[in-house]
């Protein structure tokens, strides 16, 4: 495309990317170049919203699958930042890159830099929230939490309103060491539990505390809950993530022996996230044999083991290896992210590593940007101030938040909670389910036997383009490429959650879903 070409649709971005300064080869490979360069310059300021891909496409005369291509390649480089429901922007402070050119001598082509992108276009109000992991907070039992307080703020000597001990309160340890092993076969005592504020917290302790028992990876599974974050909390710890391939049987424990710098592994057994699938018995029996032989520690995530549909819940595997797993859990899905309250079940020469750990401000910054779990969005830290914090004690959640869990443990509360959770989103899944398959049966549903969330492919069609369009009309989604550790530009894989939805709203969110899907599969077909 030349120059006079781009300058003919007049909408003012178009005229940053001058592409045939870039030199030959695909089209897709030279708006990639062209925008890199744009931003590594500063002609499209930092946090600037690129053009809808549809628009830009338009604009410069090409098809939408170029313009899809060379965002997707951008996003997964770090110059762009796509988020579910909102528009592509350009990442603030990325880091340095050479601008990459065509060859020796070519420019990094200016084009029309005197013209300004179009401001942002405000977002489309939000209709249906289908982004997964998250519950219903309509079904909170508020007039049970209410109880609870009161029976723990009437009940608790005068000492508990003081400073609390860091593991948490014994009373609450107690309770969950019963509850765990009664409910998930595990095998706890009360002196090796922790009380954390949620998974990500609990996550981020017992890695400082293995990096400075000399631990320098982790192995974390590919696909797993939302990789960058993931990542980049790994990192705040001073260690690497790698990752460990998931097929239809579970974590690939194979491969994990493969490789020797990874001693320790992040896992969801029972529930894999997205796939849905549970650890085959082999591979359970496999990934105790590993932590055996290397001396390993595997860290067990259980966050929504309870609502299971089609059989019954499986076991932790924390019951069968105890000195060499560490259980993690929270209440983000069972209860309310709010509550801020999780906890780990550590192997006993682990315990006081973890009752030592001091989370760097780096990883304080990185458990605040990171999405292990829904109930863990503290408020971010700047980046370039995080290295200039000192390091931050861990502390649990609030003293009569924790009695308050623990009367509802003892009382049968909980547990009746999780039954009628449990009932409702079965009935919901099956609703969910029914009109999926009835407005899209060309788009095959998994993981849909447990969980808050089912998959839905979309064939021959990236997961990107559905997930950009969805927003654009006021509908979020969530794609498989979000959870993956490298780019994959064939992700046709949305992930849907319908635990925000009510039951009286499923068919409309579907029917708008299912417009979106249709009208992305006509345009690529």
């Amino acid at each position: 495309m030349t120059e006079n070409q781009s300058n003919q649709s007049g909408h003012g971005f178009e005229t940053l990317l001058v592409l045939d300064e870039y030199g030959p080869g695909p089209l897709h490979a030279r708006l990639r170049r062209a925008l890199r360069a744009a931003i590594a310059e500063g002609r499209i300021a930092p946090g600037s919203a690129v053009p809808p891909s549809r628009m830009l496409a338009a604009d410069l005369g090409c098809s939408r699958w170029v313009v899809t291509e060379a965002y997707t390649q951008l996003a997964a480089e770090g110059y762009l930042e796509a988020r579910s429901g909102s528009a592509t922007r350009v990442r603030r402070g990325p880091a340095d890159r050479p601008v990459e050119v065509a060859g020796a001598g070519v420019s990094a082509g200016v084009g029309a830099a005197s013209r300004s992108p179009r401001p942002p276009q405000p977002p489309r109000p939000l209709r249906f929230d289908l982004s997964p992991g998250l519950p219903d907070l309509r079904m909170f039992p508020r007039k049970r939490w209410i109880e609870a307080l009161q029976h723990a703020t009437h009940d608790a000597p005068n000492a508990d309103f003081g400073h609390g001990d860091p593991a948490g309160h014994p009373t609450l340890r107690a309770t969950l060491a019963e509850h765990l092993t009664r409910s998930r076969g595990a095998a706890v005592v009360a002196e090796n539990v922790t009380i954390c504020g949620g998974t990500t917290d609990g996550l981020a302790r017992i890695l400082t505390a293995m990096r400075r028992e000399g631990h320098t990876a982790l192995g974390v599974e590919d696909p797993g809950w939302d990789w960058p974050a993931t990542r980049a909390l790994i990192a705040g710890a001073g260690l690497t993530a790698v990752p460990i391939p998931v097929d239809g049987h579970g974590l690939r424990v194979d491969v994990l022996r493969e490789t020797p710098a990874v001693r320790a592994v992040l896992v969801a057994p029972a529930h894999h996230f997205p796939t849905g699938v549970a650890l085959a018995p082999d591979r359970r029996s496999d990934l105790i044999a590993w932590a055996r032989d290397v001396d390993g520690l595997v860290l067990e995530e259980d966050k929504d083991s309870e609502f299971r549909y089609d059989g019954r819940p499986v076991g932790a595997l924390q019951g069968m290896a105890p000195s060499y797993v560490a259980l993690l859990g929270s209440l983000s899905k069972t209860l309310a992210p709010a509550l801020r309250i999780g906890w780990i079940a550590t192997p006993a020469r682990w315990t006081a590593a973890l009752a030592g750990a001091r989370v760097p401000a780096s990883q304080c910054a990185a458990t605040g940007a990171a999405r292990l779990d829904a109930d863990d969005h503290a408020a971010r830290l700047p980046a370039d101030s995080a290295a200039h914090l000192p390091a931050t004690p861990a502390a649990p959640p609030p003293t009569l938040d924790q009695l308050a869990f623990a009367h509802l443990i003892r009382s049968g509360a909980f547990d009746r909670h999780l039954r009628t959770a449990r009932r409702a989103y079965r009935r919901r899944r099956d609703a969910f389910v029914a009109e999926l398959e009835r407005l899209l049966p060309e788009c095959p549903v998994s993981s849909a036997s447990a969980g808050l969330h089912v998959i839905l492919r979309v064939p021959g069609v990236p997961a990107a383009v559905v997930v950009e369009t969805a927003g654009a009309r006021g509908l979020r989604v969530g794609s498989m490429a979000e959870h993956r550790s490298g780019l994959d530009v064939r992700e046709d894989r949305l992930v849907l959650g319908y635990g925000t939805v009510a039951d009286s709203q499923v068919a409309a969110a579907v029917s708008a879903l299912a417009g979106v899907v249709s009208s992305v599969v006509n345009e690529f077909h």
